[in-house]
């Protein structure tokens, strides 16, 4: 049997807003990486590229603070687990970091493909 109370729409939409606000209350990688997002989501609006080119970088935009939220939530239940070093437990918190890492890469490179194609 799962520890989980019944679906209901607006009530996992509550969950969801509240895992938001806790983030950008306690997690200071998430507040920088918003602000990423809050500065080139208007960049991305206004660059002269057909929506398709938008559209791939918007998702390795957001792919970032995804991520983020993902390795917050592995660090949180390996705590919860255990405070005292364990091999194990740095082991999947380092996978929540790569987890990251990939993202911003992917970022990158998408953003630097993209961009390419304004200025060459």
């Amino acid at each position: 049997m799962r520890n989980q109370p019944k679906y209901h729409f607006f009530k996992n939409t509550t969950y969801a807003l509240n895992g938001l606000k806790d983030m950008i209350s306690n997690e200071t990688s998430f507040k920088i990486e918003l602000a990423l997002v809050l500065v080139l989501l208007p960049v991305l609006w206004l660059l002269p590229l057909d929506l398709l080119y938008k559209l791939v970088m918007f998702i390795a935009l957001m792919g970032i603070p995804m991520a983020e939220a993902i390795n917050s939530a592995i660090e949180r239940v390996t705590d919860l687990v255990t405070l005292e070093y364990h091999e194990m437990a740095g082991r999947a918190k380092d996978a929540g970091s790569a987890v990251v890492f990939l993202s911003i890469v992917i970022f990158v490179v998408v953003w630097g493909f993209c961009l390419m194609r304004i200025f060459f």
